[in-house]
């Protein structure tokens, strides 16, 4: 197997790491593709592929220059995100994400970040309540299996948000959204009377600017690499520290002003 080959299986979810940290598909896959480049490059690691690309990506995320990348882009959504960025302590983001979300060991993540074990431990503390100061909003679930809507609920409810309505199908997700116009949206792809999330969440970004957090059994369908695709994705069945984390940067990555 070359060393190309070994390292396809972990691009997606490197995109989808890519994407949360820097809150954008163009910049997380520019970075990806740098520190893919860099890989190929280096003939002399011997560390594991997975920690090699992680360790690669977040050199090229941390060289990214805030000033210079809002003032150079025509996007004040771009803008937003880069001051948004400097505002909290991006290792201990980091050290969050690659535990919570990308499921590394905290001995993995240290390896990634080049720090000890107890380090990691620190920051994730520090990103947990950083965290926790993120400031409440509305939620609407779209979601038909009454038992992950009752878990998403007391989900949310636990990190201070309120969920304002539940739908089952594509009209009710619509109506639910339109009515309520909730501070954020969890949406599942596959819905009761056999209607799309997907569609429904389509529908709703064309007239409502609202973060939205894909949780799904069908996270292929949504990283195909062919069309723009959802920052923020969770894979069911998820883990509950993943989909706080993963709310918290949605939440952080709005560009709306509330």
């Amino acid at each position: 197997m070359s060393a190309g080959d070994s390292l396809v299986a972990h691009v997606p979810y490197l995109r989808r790491f890519a994407r949360a940290l820097t809150g954008s598909q163009a910049t997380g896959d520019s970075c990806v593709v740098a520190a893919l480049e860099s890989i190929l490059a280096d003939k002399s690691s011997n560390i594991p592929a997975r920690i090699a690309l992680y360790r690669s990506l977040l050199e090229e995320v941390n060289a990214l220059d805030p000033v210079s990348e809002a003032t150079s882009s025509p996007c004040p959504d771009v803008e937003t995100v880069q001051r948004n960025l400097a505002i909290l302590t991006p290792i201990a983001r980091q050290a969050f994400l690659l535990l919570a979300m990308e499921e590394f060991t905290v001995e993995e993540a240290a390896l990634v970040l080049e720090v000890s074990s107890d380090e990691v431990n620190t920051l994730v503390e520090e990103a947990s309540s950083d965290i926790s100061k993120q400031i409440a909003t509305t939620v609407v679930i779209i979601e038909d299996e009454p038992l992950i809507v009752m878990d998403l609920e007391l989900l949310v409810q636990s990190l201070g948000h309120r969920v304002v309505r539940v739908a089952r199908t594509e009209r009710e997700a619509i109506a639910a959204v339109t009515q309520t116009r909730p501070g954020l949206v969890l949406a599942d792809i596959k819905l009761a009377d056999g209607s799309s999330g997907l569609d429904a969440v389509n529908d709703i970004l064309g007239t409502f600017s609202v973060p939205v957090i894909f949780v799904t059994a069908y996270p292929e369908r949504l990283l195909t690499g062919t069309k723009p695709e959802p920052t923020f994705l969770i894979r069911k069945p998820y883990q509950r520290d993943a989909l706080k984390a993963v709310i918290s940067q949605a939440l952080f990555f709005d560009v709306r002003k509330r």
